[in-house]
């Protein structure tokens, strides 16, 4: 049986090169370029600054990573995406520099599995290009995480659909040439039979953005990039429907598996951003007399770090080769993504607080990265689904594999395994006959 840790050594030289440009040309591009939507919106002044960092990446061969050749990607396996994302996590540009920057990276898998050649050609290949940027559009503002209680409906009339009613959280509806917009086509089934997922292009009449909200406090209130849109009898030819009707959820589970577990893959390099800063720290400041990186105090934050990361990544890699290995997203491996999905808030908040500790006052003002990372904690706990959701999901999976015991007492009874075991070895005890 072969078990192994060890990178490819051609491809640890790419990884490498990633880790010195990413660090050196894509991490300033968050020191200048900090609108909400600067890394993803084509017509930001950071989308000439990311323009000749793209080229080089295209060059090198590690542009859009996660497509398939067939597409123009490289179509690299989730294990070597994950080794790829845990160093691009340390820049919100650096998804994007790659071509492999959510959403659009989800939605193109959906377009290229259920999207018509016209729409294709229209949006697939411009999308993997990185030229434009889409939107998922899912959530609604009563619904809270509960899809049963989505009530945007699209309504067949002819040859087109009619779209009435709200969503909330879209994001980059602003800037995108399209929205996948999941509805409900039929109200008289549950929703997970009932919902479709339909292509709604920009400017399309009937078609309202409300407001756009930011994560965290921002100067101007509206300047975010999470899209706040009204549905008003708004009509879209009857073949932007993409996949059946009614399969809604199962065409979005093209994309919510991957893009959960490649956030979880982009926070192995935030965590490891902190930890970076904080062990600088504690080497650089003295206190009482001595370095902040011999108390002992400090080293029982700096060992927990460690561990919780190394923990994390290591079950985030495993998750990864169990997709590379199923080729699907089944019951096992969905089990292992809400484990990491629940787990990466959590981990976040241990991490990044413990490192605002260590740098004092510095650490809980602007002029550190740490703030920022925390700021970000609550919005990971929630998109692609609240962690309660797939705490839910990993105990339903786990208690599956269990049974309720057949007696009154449970199956490890002391007594009862003794009584067991008496009757298997106890004749060789002494006095026993």
């Amino acid at each position: 049986m072969s078990w192994s840790f060890e990178t490819d050594n051609d491809f640890q030289e790419q990884l490498n090169w990633i880790d010195t440009f990413t660090r050196e040309e894509i991490e300033p591009l968050d020191l200048l370029f900090r609108g909400p939507g600067d890394p993803w919106d084509p017509e930001s002044p950071a989308a000439a600054a990311m323009a000749p960092l793209r080229a080089i990446v295209k060059e090198k061969r590690l542009w859009a990573c996660h497509i398939g050749p067939e597409l123009g990607g490289e179509g690299y396996g989730q294990v070597n995406l994950g080794l790829m994302n845990e160093i691009l996590g340390r820049s919100r540009f650096g998804p994007s520099v790659f071509g492999c920057q959510a959403p659009d990276s989800g939605n193109a898998e959906i377009l290229a599995h259920f999207g018509t050649d016209h729409q294709k050609k229209k949006y697939l290949q411009p999308l993997l290009d990185g030229n434009i940027a889409s939107c998922y559009s899912m959530t609604e503002p009563q619904a809270g995480s509960d899809p049963a209680q989505f009530t945007c409906q699209a309504v067949r009339q002819g040859d087109e659909w009619v779209i009435n009613g709200e969503k909330w959280f879209a994001s980059h509806a602003r800037f995108s040439e399209f929205l996948l917009v999941m509805v409900v086509t039929d109200t008289e089934v549950p929703i997970h039979r009932g919902a479709s997922i339909i292509l709604v292009e920009k400017n399309t009449p009937g078609m309202d953005i409300m407001r756009n909200s930011a994560v965290g406090p921002y100067a101007e209130q509206g300047d975010g990039v999470h899209g706040y849109i009204r549905f008003t009898n708004c009509r879209v030819p009857a073949d932007h429907l993409l996949g059946n009707e009614g399969e809604g959820f199962l065409v979005a589970q093209t994309r919510l598996g991957g893009g959960r577990v490649h956030h979880a893959m982009r926070t192995v390099g935030v965590l490891q951003k902190a930890m970076d800063m904080m062990c600088e720290r504690v080497l650089s400041r003295t206190t009482k007399g001595e370095l902040l990186a011999t108390k002992q105090m400090t080293q029982d934050k700096i060992s927990d770090c460690y561990t919780q990361i190394l923990q994390y990544r290591l079950h985030v890699l495993y998750t990864a080769w169990l997709i590379d290995k199923h080729k699907e997203y089944n019951r096992e491996v969905r089990k292992e993504i809400a484990a990491i999905k629940a787990a990466t808030p959590k981990v976040l908040q241990d991490v990044i607080y413990r490192a605002m500790q260590l740098h004092g006052s510095i650490g809980v003002s602007d002029e550190t990265p740490l703030m920022t990372m925390w700021a970000n904690i609550p919005e990971l706990g929630m998109v692609d689904g609240p962690s309660e959701v797939h705490k839910v999901t990993v105990a339903r999976t786990v208690l599956r594999e269990y049974e309720a015991a057949p007696g009154l007492f449970p199956s490890y009874h002391t007594q009862t395994q003794r009584d067991l075991a008496m009757k298997k070895y106890g004749h060789l005890l002494p006095n026993e006959e």
